[in-house]
């Protein structure tokens, strides 16, 4: 079976069991998540591969993490995740890329990422649930990040944070490869 296979069954199956763990109907997360009822219904039956964006919204309309969403194991207490086992969910021919690193809920979804940004690439992300923080720490070149419409440079070495209930990017507007390791914190869903 292929890692995209392993992925479209694991959502399928975590996007049901946290459904009925709060207790909403397709037409209720549908309309949480700002996705279509028939989307939720391909997903569920592992009948498509959805954007990272839909995935984000699902997420967040369950209170949970893309890393719980794409669980195949239930781990034990302490997770070690190998690095050929961290989950690359968007990328481009230039080379830039994302990667889920690692994810747990504590108490609401909290991710860490390991982001690539080539030159003159970038990825937009839309608004999180209120409350949701993200934090950014730039290793190699420089981030142009952009929170609602205005523009911040983070160069190596040095870490933002901010409040992600906005839409954001991310960009590299500089000569050479940004990376950049993100954490995201989402409140749980009351």
């Amino acid at each position: 079976m292929s890692d995209l296979d392993l992925l479209t069954q694991s959502l399928a199956r975590n996007v049901k069991h946290w459904r009925a763990v709060r207790g909403f109907t397709l037409d209720v997360l549908a309309a949480r998540a700002g996705v279509s009822r028939g989307m939720l219904i391909q997903i569920e039956q592992a009948r498509t591969n959805p954007s990272l964006g839909t995935v984000v919204k699902i997420g967040d309309a369950l209170g949970v993490s893309i890393t719980t969403l794409l669980d195949y194991e239930q781990g034990p207490k302490v997770r070690v995740v190998p690095a050929d086992q961290a989950v690359r969910l968007w990328h481009t021919d230039a080379g830039s890329y994302n990667l889920l690193l690692a994810g747990t809920e504590a108490p609401g979804p909290l991710e860490m990422w390991e982001w690539r940004l080539m030159p003159g690439e970038g990825s937009s992300s839309d608004p999180h649930p209120t409350g949701t923080a993200e934090l950014v720490h730039v290793i190699e070149g420089e981030l142009t990040l952009t929170v609602d419409g205005v523009e911040y440079r983070v160069p190596a070495g040095a870490t933002a944070s901010f409040e992600a209930n906005t839409p954001h990017t991310y960009g590299n507007t500089g000569d050479v490869p940004m990376v950049m390791v993100m954490a995201v914190s989402v409140p749980p869903v009351p």
